[in-house]
């Protein structure tokens, strides 16, 4: 057989196939944690080199792991054996021409989101997409993980804000589905199904995304609130009294803001009042009429006289503002410079946040006694990044790590709430061999979903999205985050005595009724 590295060479030319020490910087995550050194890193320059790549993969039986800017806490866009091949979209960076009338534009997959937001400026137009990591982020990664971002509760997550993708699927094949049509309920809509697929049914390679107006005027408060249950009050009071122009209300504690202040010199507190919890506020409207001063002003009036907003601060400039907002965006650097730590990345009803952080900080507080809980996020949409910091003890802290997930998993589920698909930190399995988010996926979603991710392959089966991978082997897609069996993912095999029920890959397939293939048979890894 042909050398798939020569073979991919060829196709990609010396400035798209990167091995060796060329490939260490794709090589590892964000905090440094996983990653090994893979087979090659490839550089595709346009859709047609992408097929080619998945295409020479299938037939040299190698995984492939879709990278976007790399900016994820979970491992999920690295390699974890060394006969993988990561497929970065670094080099597909075009930006078509905003459509002003459609509200619409072009992208691929490559765009940095920052320099999506620079190149709309000049046209009066925004992505209303926005978080911590704009500046590294890629448009092809928001699309996979269907990002959210801290305008989410506004404007919607990265699923709405896409009305067509052109995405290569496992088997080389080109899907266009570039529609710039708002209003399409021609059948299934099929680019959903990639939004949040984390890279396992396909690789997006253009995108055209939903555009809005500029906002002409925006509106900032950095508060201090009594409690958590004080902050979702006063937020349910903002959404009723300032709806239609409330863009963004982010909470965090104090041991973030105490972390950040820390770790980064030039990042600075303009408040004289501390507390156990802040709110920021902004508002923005499209109109320079609108009073959204007065409005702000008259809503912190009617908090304080409440007691839930015990100081607060209007940005009077633009620099102001950005410091507000650093003072959020900069939470995760702060406990990352700090040491060890966990992360949860949880949603709840908005209505619920304070009941779960308080539940969720006793039990990790449970787990590991002096544990310091740094919960921050999303107000408005009840997405809870819930971070725990070791106080002493690091290889402790890192042992029971995954008891503090289960645990985190177990409250999540058992309240009827929603822990994301990915249990932080990082593609983990426990000593049976089943993902930790076992707990947190209810168990219809998992089998739906598992079918769904199966679907026009010749075997059922589930591949893993932990890794984001597809691999490649006799023209089936496999499991690109467990040990890769001889054969297939799953198989059907006849089971009358062990009643536990079978896990593969991520999303759990927790079937305790049998299959619908043979009777008395069900699905199951091979050991």
């Amino acid at each position: 057989m042909t050398d798939p590295a020569a073979a991919l060479r060829e196709i990609l030319g010396p400035k798209g196939w990167l091995s060796g020490d060329d490939a260490q910087p794709f090589q590892r995550d964000w905090l440094n944690r996983y990653g090994v050194r893979p087979l090659g890193v490839a550089r595709p320059a346009n859709t047609a080199e992408v097929a080619a790549v998945v295409k020479a993969c299938r037939q040299a039986g190698l995984a492939v792991v879709p990278q976007g800017g790399n900016t994820g806490l979970c491992g999920g866009a690295v390699a974890d054996q060394t006969n993988v091949v990561i497929v970065s979209l670094s080099r597909m960076t075009a930006i078509g021409e905003p459509d002003p009338e459609s509200g619409s534009i072009a992208v691929e997959a490559g765009v940095v989101l920052a320099s999506l937001h620079e190149a709309l400026e000049p046209h009066g137009l925004m992505f209303p997409m926005h978080l911590g990591a704009e500046g590294s982020a890629r448009i092809g990664g928001l699309i996979g993980t269907n990002a959210g971002g801290s305008h989410a509760f506004r404007f919607g997550m990265m699923q709405d804000l896409v009305l067509g993708l052109e995405v290569v699927m496992p088997d080389g094949t080109v899907w266009d589905g570039l529609r710039a049509v708002q209003k399409d309920n021609a059948g299934y809509q099929l680019r959903k199904l990639f939004c949040g697929s984390e890279g396992t049914l396909g690789i997006v390679t253009r995108a055209v995304l939903r555009l809005c107006p500029m906002h002409r005027q925006q509106t900032s408060a950095l508060l201090v609130m009594s409690d958590f249950a004080a902050a979702v009050s006063f937020g349910a009071f903002l959404r009723g009294e300032a709806g239609e122009f409330l863009t963004g209300l982010e909470f965090f504690s104090d041991v973030g803001l105490t972390l950040a202040l820390k770790h980064l010199p030039d990042l600075a507190y303009q408040l004289e009042t501390r507390g156990d919890v802040y709110l920021l506020v902004e508002m923005a409207s499209g109109s320079t009429r609108v009073p959204l001063d007065d409005i702000l002003a008259s809503a912190l009036e009617w908090g304080m006289e409440q007691g839930v907003v015990v100081d607060g601060a209007l940005a009077n400039s633009g620099a102001q503002r950005a410091q507000f907002w650093r003072l959020r965006e900069e939470q995760p650097e702060g406990q990352r410079l700090e040491g060890e730590q966990l992360k949860h990345d949880i949603s709840v009803p908005p209505g619920a946040i304070a009941r779960f952080i308080e539940a969720g900080a006793k039990t990790c507080h449970d787990i590991l006694p002096g544990t310091r809980s740094n919960p921050f996020g999303h107000l408005g949409d009840g997405n809870i990044p819930l971070q725990s910091v070791a106080a002493r003890r690091p290889r402790r802290f890192r042992r029971q790590g995954r008891s503090v997930r289960r645990g985190a998993g177990r409250f999540s589920h058992r309240d009827g709430r929603q822990l994301r698909g990915r249990a932080w930190p990082g593609p983990r399995q426990d000593r049976h061999g089943r993902p930790e988010s076992r707990h947190c996926r209810a168990r219809a979603h998992g089998a739906v979903e598992g079918r769904v991710r199966s679907a026009g392959h010749d075997e059922p089966q589930c591949f893993g999205a932990n890794q984001g991978a597809l691999r490649f082997r006799s023209g089936r897609v496999e499991n690109g985050g467990f040990r890769e069996p001889e054969r297939s993912v799953l198989k059907v095999r006849e089971h009358w005595k062990r009643r536990k029920p079978a896990f593969a890959g991520r999303p759990c397939l927790n079937i305790d009724t049998p299959c619908t293939v043979k009777k008395n048979f069900r699905m199951h890894r091979i050991s």
